[in-house]
């Protein structure tokens, strides 16, 4: 019964734990960079405050965040540029996914790959938007479409491999 005491067990749930939140910090990391880059480092715009109360609500550590907000005002700032890309999933679901990027090729190359695992091809721009409304929180789908089990399972499964690329920043679908 070797790998089967208690510390195992809390040391792979810890480990999952911690990868989660690693993902998250580091969206929320690019997303300060961004928004105080914008505000001209000023921390007090409401932009920057609106993502540093999520940073907190998330246990971001302080000083991650001040160097994320210090990171946007440095001369030598990449230039992140926020990118939509659209496509349809399993059982016609029209998929958006928000990214922000340094690198728009790569991270298009990295959606690519997860779309050729499982025969999803890129859509033309504007080709799925239609099934949303922008809102201040993102997109909310205007048109919803109902999956079958099997669909569902399969579209849930590719939402999580693009949801966990750094880049990706949001994803919606209009599936029911």
């Amino acid at each position: 019964m070797g790998g089967h005491n208690k510390w195992s067990q809390i040391k792979r749930q810890k480990g999952a734990n911690d990868a989660a939140k690693s993902r998250v910090w580091a969206k929320l990391s690019r997303r300060l960079t961004v928004e105080s880059k914008k505000a001209n480092g000023d921390a007090n715009a409401a932009n920057v405050r609106a993502v540093i109360e999520t940073a907190r609500k998330e246990n971001m550590p302080k000083d991650a965040i001040e160097r994320a907000i210090s990171k946007g005002t440095a001369a030598d700032a990449a230039s992140l540029e926020t990118v939509t890309y659209e496509c349809y999933g399993p059982g016609g679901a029209a998929v958006v996914i928000e990214a922000l990027t340094d690198n728009s090729n790569r991270t298009l190359q990295e959606l690519k790959a997860i779309f050729a695992k499982h025969a999803i091809a890129l859509a033309a721009p504007g080709s799925a938007l239609w099934a949303f409304q922008k809102t201040d929180e993102g997109y909310t789908a205007t048109a919803s479409i109902p999956l079958s089990e099997a669909d569902n399972e399969a579209l849930m499964k590719i939402l999580e491999l693009i949801d966990a690329l750094d880049d990706v920043e949001n994803v919606y679908t209009n599936a029911e």
